[in-house]
C-alpha cells in the first residue's frame, strides 16, 4: 500500500529511529480505517506543510462532500455551546473577557472582525482573543481527552477544549467570501487538527499547556480560509511553536488567575498574528515538527537516545550529534477528511459548569439522589460522609484535599469537593425529579453557582468538609481516558450506605447512550441565554443563525455574533468588583 492511496504527497517508507514512548506505533503505518477517508502525515515528512495542505484541501472541498450528517450536527452543537458560554460570561462582567473585549475595540480595522455584541470591526487577532477568552471563561464548553485506540500511536491522552471556532468566524468576516457550510467545515478542520495532535503528543507531560495544539490548528485554518499558501502556513506554524510555547505555570497553585481561563485565547491571538505576518512575507522556521530543538523532538528525542534507558529523562548532551541531527518527528499523524470518524465525534460536552473530570462524580450523585430519595428527605445533617473514588489524573488534580478551600471561581471549578457539594446543596434546596434526565436539567450548575455568594455559602462549605477521596487504583486508571471511571458512596449517620457503582460515560460524554443530549444542550443554552437576553424573542433571534449555520450566506456570517449590547441584561460582576485600569495606560 502506498501513501498515494491516502492522498498524501509524502514518501511511503518511514525512516527508522530509536523507539521511545509511542515511537513503535509512530514509525509503523496505521491502516485501521478506510483508506479513502484519511490522510496520513508520516513521521519522516514535513508535517507542518502537510497540515497546511490538509487544511487547504479539506476546507476547499478537494476531498469531496462526504462528511457524515452526524459530524455536521456535532460541529454546530459545539459551536453554539461555545458561543452561549461566551456571551453569558460577558454579561456577568467576568474580568478577562471584558478586559480583552475592551482592548480589542481600541484596535479599529475596517477590514477586520467583530467581537461578541458589536458591529464595530477591529484587528482580527484582537477580536479572536476577546471572543476565545469569553468562550473559555466558564470552563463549560467542549472537552477532548486525546485518546483514539483505533489508530496506532493516537493514545497520548492530551486535554483540550473547543475554544477556537472564533478563528473561523473572524476569517469569514475578514474575507467576506466564506459561507456557513464552509465555516462549519473549517470548524471541523480546527478540531480535527488539534484533536489528532492531542492524540499523538501529550504536552502536559512536559508542563506545556494543551492550548498549543489549538494554536497550531488556528494558524493552519485561518491561513487556509484567507488563501495563504502552504509555505506561508508552514511559516506561521513554525513561528507559533518556536516563539510562543505556553507553559502550565498558569495552572500551578491553589488559587488560579485570569491567565488560566485566557490561555487558549492568548495562544490563538499569536497564532493568527503569526499567520498574518507570514502572509506579509515574514519567513518562520520550517519543518517545525522535525526540528530537533523545537518542543516535539526536544521532549521526545527520536535519534541519539536509547529508548529503554530514557523513558523518564531527556538526554540534552550537546555533544550528542545524533540527538541534535536530522530525524523524524515522534509521531505519525492521521487526519480524517470523509465519513464519520472525525476527532470532533470523540469530544465531550459539559452539561453545565464543572471541570470535566468531575462529571462521573456528578452523575453518580444524580443517580443516587434519584434512586434513593431518602437521602434528601433526611437532610444535610444526616449525611456523615461522601466518598468519591476516582482515577488518576482526576484524583490528583480536582480531588486534591488542598482544594477544599477555593477562594476564586477559577479554583472552585477545579475543586471536586466544591462542585459536588454545590450540586448537592441545590438538590437539598430544590428537591429532585424522579427522572435522571429531568434531575440533570434541574440541578445543572450555572455561573451563579460559582459566584461570590456561592463560593462562601456556609451550607456548601459544610458539605465540602464531609467529602473524602480515594484513588481507585489500577482498576480505575486503566479505564481512563476511554471513560471517566468514578464511583460515589454516601454514608448516613444512621448507618445506611448508598453506592452509585462505577460511572464510566456520564451525560455529555461522547460514549454516553442514555441521556437525551439535544434536550440537555437546549436547557443549557437557554440557561446561558437568560443571563444575556431580556426576553425569549431576543434569545431565539440570536440562537437561530447559530443552530442553522450551515445554511448561512457570507453576508449572514458578518453579523452572526451581533446583538444589541445596550439591551443586554445587567448584572453585577460575578466575582465582585473588577480591577480598576491604571490611569497611566
Amino acid at each position: 500500500l502506498k501513501f498515494e492511496l491516502l492522498q498524501t504527497r509524502f514518501p511511503s517508507t518511514p525512516a527508522s529511529a530509536p523507539e521511545r514512548r509511542p515511537l513503535a506505533a509512530a514509525h509503523s503505518c496505521p491502516w485501521p480505517r478506510a483508506m479513502a477517508s484519511i490522510v496520513t502525515l508520516p513521521a519522516d515528512s514535513n508535517q507542518a506543510q502537510g497540515l497546511a495542505k490538509y487544511a487547504i484541501d479539506f476546507i476547499g472541498g478537494a476531498y469531496g462532500d462526504n462528511i457524515d450528517a452526524s459530524v455536521w450536527e456535532k460541529a454546530e452543537q459545539f459551536h453554539t455551546d461555545s458561543v452561549m458560554c461566551g456571551v453569558s460570561a460577558l454579561a456577568m462582567q467576568t474580568n478577562a473577557p471584558s478586559c480583552l473585549r475592551e482592548e480589542a475595540l481600541t484596535y479599529p480595522d475596517p477590514k477586520g472582525a467583530k467581537v461578541f455584541g458589536s458591529a464595530e470591526r477591529c484587528a482580527p487577532e484582537k477580536a479572536i482573543v476577546a471572543n476565545a477568552s469569553a468562550v473559555r471563561e466558564w470552563d463549560s464548553n467542549g472537552t477532548v481527552f486525546g485518546y483514539n485506540p483505533s489508530i496506532p500511536g493516537h493514545i497520548a491522552g492530551e486535554f483540550g477544549h473547543n475554544d477556537f471556532y472564533g478563528v473561523v468566524i473572524a476569517a469569514a468576516q475578514v474575507t467576506g467570501r466564506v459561507d456557513g457550510k464552509t465555516a462549519l467545515r473549517a470548524m471541523i478542520c480546527v478540531d480535527e487538527i488539534r484533536g489528532r495532535l492531542a492524540e499523538v503528543f501529550s504536552l502536559k507531560s512536559y508542563k506545556i499547556d494543551h492550548v498549543l495544539h489549538g494554536a497550531i490548528a488556528s494558524a493552519a485554518v485561518y491561513g487556509a480560509l484567507l488563501g495563504a499558501s502552504e509555505e506561508e502556513i508552514e511559516s506561521a506554524i513554525g513561528m507559533t511553536v518556536a516563539h510562543y510555547v505556553p507553559f502550565r505555570a498558569i495552572r500551578a497553585g491553589k488559587q488560579l488567575s485570569d491567565s488560566k481561563g485566557a490561555s487558549a485565547a492568548l495562544s490563538t491571538e499569536v497564532a493568527v498574528l503569526s499567520m498574518r505576518r507570514a502572509m506579509r512575507g515574514f519567513i518562520g522556521p520550517k519543518d517545525i515538527f522535525r526540528n530537533p530543538e523545537a518542543i516535539f523532538r526536544f521532549c521526545e528525542p527520536t535519534t541519539g537516545v536509547d529508548a529503554k534507558n530514557s523513558q523518564n529523562s531527556i538526554d540534552i548532551t550537546l555533544g550528542n550529534k545524533a540527538r541534535w541531527g536530522q530525524g523524524p518527528s515522534p509521531f505519525n499523524l492521521v487526519l480524517t477528511h470523509s465519513g464519520s470518524d472525525f476527532a470532533i465525534c470523540g469530544m465531550h460536552f459539559k452539561i453545565g459548569l464543572y471541570e470535566h473530570q468531575s462529571a462521573g462524580a456528578l452523575d453518580g450523585l444524580v443517580s443516587l439522589l434519584v434512586k434513593e430519595p431518602s437521602i434528601l428527605k433526611a437532610g444535610a445533617d444526616a449525611i456523615e460522609r461522601i466518598n468519591v473514588v476516582a482515577y488518576e489524573p482526576a484524583f490528583g488534580i480536582i480531588g486534591d484535599p488542598a482544594k477544599k478551600d477555593p477562594r476564586t471561581r477559577q479554583s472552585a471549578d477545579h475543586s471536586m469537593a466544591f462542585i459536588v457539594s454545590r450540586m448537592l446543596q441545590k438538590a437539598l434546596t430544590q428537591g429532585i425529579p424522579s427522572s435522571h434526565q429531568e434531575a440533570w436539567k434541574l440541578l445543572m450548575l450555572a455561573p451563579v453557582d460559582y459566584g461570590r455568594e456561592a463560593l462562601f455559602d456556609p451550607s456548601t462549605r459544610a458539605l465540602m468538609q464531609k467529602i473524602t477521596f480515594d484513588h481507585g487504583g489500577p482498576d480505575y486508571d486503566k479505564r481512563y481516558p476511554d471513560g471517566i471511571p468514578t464511583s460515589m458512596e454516601i454514608n448516613m449517620k444512621g448507618g445506611a450506605k448508598f453506592s452509585s457503582g462505577m460511572v464510566m460515560y456520564p451525560p455529555g460524554h461522547a460514549r454516553n447512550t442514555t441521556a437525551d443530549l439535544k434536550e440537555l444542550l437546549s436547557t443549557k443554552n437557554k440557561m446561558m441565554g437568560d443571563i444575556v437576553f431580556a426576553d425569549t424573542a431576543s434569545y431565539e433571534e440570536f440562537l437561530k443563525p447559530l443552530t442553522n449555520i450551515k445554511a448561512l450566506s457570507p453576508v449572514d456570517l458578518q453579523d452572526i455574533y451581533s446583538f444589541d449590547w445596550n439591551k443586554m441584561r445587567q448584572h453585577p460582576c460575578i466575582d465582585g468588583a473588577r480591577p480598576t485600569p491604571n490611569s497611566k495606560l
